[in-house]
């Protein structure tokens, strides 16, 4: 699997949080159904942003192929308010599916990030990806 982040915006630049440190976080808790109507997500503008990549069909595409590549075998992540962290990709194939619910696990407290105001072009897997 390639390496991933949750990204947010904040007054202090991006933050971000490992997305493998979450799953530890979450490994030993039980996953509950989640209703997809509860995902605020899917009504949001959530891979892409005004101020970064275009939405072109391209990029669509590639979401596209990640959604039908995905497996709804692992739960997805969402905060301690119920906002997605990790599972996107899944919470989209569950929709396209017809699903009502998906799994889920619940962050109990919301951990720091991994970084803070770095750049999403300077984290370490984009460093990986160009070489």
């Amino acid at each position: 699997m390639r390496k991933q982040y949750h990204i947010r915006d904040s007054e202090h630049g991006l933050l971000a949080w490992d997305v493998d440190r979450l799953l530890r976080l979450t490994s030993e808790q039980e996953s509950v159904d989640l209703p997809l109507e509860r995902i605020r997500e899917l009504d949001e503008t959530f891979w892409f942003s005004s101020d970064g990549e275009p939405p072109t069909c391209r990029l669509v595409a590639k979401h596209a192929k990640l959604i039908s590549e995905t497996s709804l075998d692992h739960p997805i992540i969402i905060d301690p308010e119920g906002r997605v962290m990790d599972g996107m990709h899944r919470v989209c194939k569950a929709l396209i599916g017809g699903l009502k619910t998906i799994k889920a696990v619940k962050l109990s407290a919301m951990p720091e990030p991994d970084f803070v105001g770095v750049p999403i072009d300077q984290l370490p897997y984009a460093k990986a990806e160009q070489s």
